[in-house]
């Protein structure tokens, strides 16, 4: 029997949704990459499956396109508040929430630092890394629900990230991976990010590399409490609350609604 799918996209980092809260959708990770692949499937970034929640309006599971899970995912949680109108969305990295009556800006956490947080294989510190790759020396490492390293440059489309973003994805210093952002600091409210996304690679854009890049530039004092972020697919913005919590808004599209053999 066909299962409906709709697919979504923020700034080009797109997704594919089921709804699994009244009706199971099974799926499993052979599913999830014949699904994710642009080729042989319906083609994403992430491929997600709302579920029923005792904490929050709806559970969002998140897989990558080879297969893996992860724990968050910023432009795809405001897709999906957008398209369901939740206001409280639980997924493995934590409770989200919508900020208000704007289904674009959701609440994305405070990032953590800690070497456990990320995590490292081994207690180092994270601000900045005692290691580097290639040109990108002395990075940051967080959690923004999910495992980043963020790496401040002068201009980052010097960097090969195409080439580094593998390397440091699947570097045993980091046991579930890692995402990639380089990131330069242009102004005080605005910074310019390139991001490898883990089980992904190079990405229009991402939610918690934004949050995550932005975070490390309040670290050194770099931006002001709200800053634009600009990323290959478009802009978005992050706003620092005073609980230190970041909130992430910008534009999110339906692109299509379809049915599909599982």
């Amino acid at each position: 029997m066909p299962v409906p799918f709709v697919k979504m996209h923020g700034l080009g980092n797109d997704f594919v949704v089921f709804d699994a809260r009244r009706q199971p959708v099974p799926l499993d990770a052979d599913r999830v990459r014949r699904l994710c692949d642009r080729r042989l499937g319906i083609g994403c970034d992430q491929l997600f499956r709302l579920e029923p929640s005792d904490r929050a309006d709806m559970f969002l599971r998140i897989w990558n396109p080879d297969g893996s899970e992860s724990g968050a995912c910023g432009n795809g949680t405001r897709c999906v508040a957008a398209l369901t109108g939740a206001r409280r969305i639980e997924t493995a990295g934590g409770l989200l929430e919508v900020e208000g009556g704007a289904a674009h800006a959701v609440v994305m956490g405070r990032p953590n630092f800690a070497w456990q947080a990320v995590p490292l294989a081994e207690p180092l510190p994270t601000d900045p890394l005692p290691v580097g790759w290639g040109p990108l020396e002395r990075p940051f490492a967080l959690s923004m629900g999910n495992p980043h390293v963020v790496a401040v440059v002068d201009d980052p489309d010097r960097v090969p990230l195409g080439e580094l973003g593998p390397l440091i994805e699947r570097d045993p210093l980091f046991p579930e991976r890692v995402n990639v952002g380089v990131a330069a600091v242009e102004t005080p409210r605005r910074i310019r990010l390139k991001v490898w996304e883990r089980g992904a690679g190079l990405t229009p854009a991402c939610g918690s590399a934004a949050c995550a890049a932005f975070a490390v530039a309040r670290r050194l004092r770099r931006v002001e409490p709200r800053a634009t972020v600009a990323l290959p697919g478009g802009e978005l913005e992050v706003r620092e609350r005073p609980d230190g919590a970041l909130v992430l808004a910008g534009p999110v599209a339906i692109v299509f609604r379809g049915e599909i053999e599982l």
